[in-house]
C-alpha cells in the first residue's frame, strides 16, 4: 500500500511493530516443539504439572495467532482502499485459496519434513486463507455485513458448546471443522491423514473484526480519535474476559478449574481455549493488542525498527522460520547420538517423543533462530519495495 503522507506512514508501522512482535514470539512457541524435553509428552499448560516459566513459554505464544488473523483483515481493509470492491473480493478469493494450497505443500512439509506427506496439517494458515475466502465474498455486500457477522462468530460461537454434536458422522465432522475442531484428524486413506488443528469460523470472526477495525485507519481519519477508538476498546475486550473468566459460565468450552493454591488458581485464570478459539481466549488476546496499537502508532526506537522489519514481510519469515527449525533439528538429531532408523516419527520427522533439552537451550536456539533471519527479511522487505512482480502480493 502507498503510503502518501506521515501519518499513514506511522499508521502502517504500528501495525508493523505490533505483527513484527508477534511473530517473534511465535517462534519461541515452534522452538519448543521442536527442541524441548517435554514437548511432545507434557501440557505446558497445565496448573497441576507444569512450572511458571514453562507456562510462561506456551501461553505469551497465545497472542500470537489472534493478532495475526486479526492483523490479517485489518490489512485487508486497507489493501482494498486502493481497489474496486469486484477487484478486491476477487484478491481476497484468489490469495485465500493460494494460501490453502502453501499451508498443505509448504507449511506441512516444513512442519513434518515428510516428503510422503502422510500427515497434512491445517493450522493457521489454513484458517487465513479459509476466511480470507469468506471475507472475499462477505465484503461484496457491506462493510457493515462483515462487522455484525464477525462480532456474531466471536461473541456466539460458544454455543456450539452447549449442544451434543450431531449424531451422524458427517454431520459431526462438518461441524468440528468448522466450529469446534481440536486436534480434529480425517483419514484419506490407510496411511494418509489430514489433521485439521483451527475451526474455521471461529478465526473468521477475529479476520472479520480486523476488517472491522481498519476503518479507523483509513485516510481522514484522524489519529487522536483511532487511539481513542483503540484503547476504549481494547479496554472493554479486556473487562468482558475477566467477567466472563469469574463468572465462568459462558465463553470458554472447559470451565475454569478451582484449586486450592493461589499459584495454581493463577495459571488456571489465564489457562483458556485455543483450540477452537474461545471468547474468552479472543478477549484476553485482541485486548491488549489494540492497546499495543494504540499506545505504539508514534512509538519508534532501535527495537521497534527492528520489530517492524519481521512484521513487513510475516509470511516470508513464517515459512522461512519452519524449514531453519527443523533443519537445525536435523544437525542436532544427529549430534547427540540418534541414527537414520530414528528419523521417521509422528507428526515431526527428526523429532522422538523423549528427545529435547530444558528452557534455557530453548530460549538459546530461539533466539539465534529470530536473529538469523533478521538480514533475510530485511532483504525482501526491500525487494518487495522495490519490485513489482505480480507474485509479490501473494508472499
Amino acid at each position: 500500500m502507498n503510503a502518501d503522507n506521515s501519518t499513514l506512514s506511522k499508521r502502517i508501522l504500528s501495525i508493523d511493530i505490533l505483527r513484527g512482535l508477534v511473530m517473534i514470539i511465535m517462534a519461541m512457541d515452534h522452538t519448543r516443539d521442536f527442541f524441548h524435553v517435554g514437548a511432545m509428552t507434557g501440557d505446558p499448560l497445565n496448573p497441576d504439572t507444569t512450572t511458571g516459566m514453562l507456562f510462561f513459554t506456551r501461553w505469551i505464544t497465545h497472542f500470537c495467532a489472534p493478532t495475526f488473523v486479526f492483523l490479517s483483515g485489518l490489512s485487508a481493509y486497507l489493501s482494498a482502499q486502493n481497489k474496486t470492491a469486484t477487484q478486491a473480493s476477487s484478491f481476497l478469493l484468489k490469495r485465500g485459496l493460494w494460501l490453502i494450497l502453501i499451508e498443505i505443500v509448504v507449511i506441512t512439509f516444513g512442519l513434518t519434513f515428510n516428503p510422503l506427506y502422510n500427515f497434512i496439517i491445517l493450522q493457521v494458515i489454513w484458517a487465513i486463507g479459509t476466511s480470507m475466502i469468506f471475507l472475499g465474498l462477505a465484503s461484496r455486500i457491506s462493510y457493515k455485513t462483515v462487522l455484525i457477522t464477525g462480532l456474531i462468530l466471536v461473541f456466539g460461537h460458544n454455543l456450539f458448546n452447549l449442544f451434543p454434536a450431531p449424531a451422524d458422522s458427517n454431520g459431526g465432522l462438518i461441524l468440528k471443522i468448522f466450529f469446534t475442531a481440536s486436534g480434529t484428524v480425517v483419514p484419506l486413506s490407510a496411511n494418509h491423514f489430514v489433521g485439521v488443528f483451527y475451526a474455521i469460523l471461529p478465526w473468521t470472526g477475529v479476520m472479520f473484526v480486523g476488517y472491522g477495525v481498519g476503518a479507523w485507519y483509513k485516510k481522514g481519519y484522524t489519529a487522536d480519535r483511532r487511539q481513542r477508538n483503540l484503547l476504549i476498546v481494547g479496554l472493554l475486550t479486556i473487562f468482558v474476559f475477566i467477567s466472563l473468566r469469574l463468572i465462568n459460565i459462558y465463553g470458554d468450552p472447559v470451565p475454569r478449574k478451582e484449586y486450592h493454591d493461589f499459584f495454581k488458581n493463577l495459571l488456571a485464570f489465564f489457562n483458556v481455549n485455543k483450540y477452537p478459539p474461545s471468547l474468552q481466549y479472543i478477549a484476553m488476546t485482541l485486548g491488549p493488542a489494540m492497546l499495543f496499537l494504540a499506545f505504539t502508532e508514534s512509538l519508534s526506537n532501535r527495537f521497534t525498527r527492528i520489530a517492524s522489519v519481521y512484521g513487513a514481510v510475516p509470511f516470508f519469515y513464517y515459512v522461512l522460520h519452519f524449514y531453519l527449525l527443523h533443519s537445525l533439528l536435523i544437525v542436532v538429531f544427529f549430534a547427540t547420538g540418534h541414527s537414520s532408523k530414528e528419523i521417521v516419527q509422528v507428526p515431526f520427522w527428526f523429532r522422538p517423543a523423549t528427545f529435547g533439552f530444558g528452557l534455557p537451550i530453548v530460549y538459546l536456539i530461539w533466539l539465534c533462530a529470530v536473529a538469523a533471519l533478521y538480514l533475510p527479511c530485511r532483504w525482501f522487505k526491500r525487494y518487495k519495495e522495490t519490485h513489482r512482480q505480480w507474485w509479490l502480493r501473494y508472499v
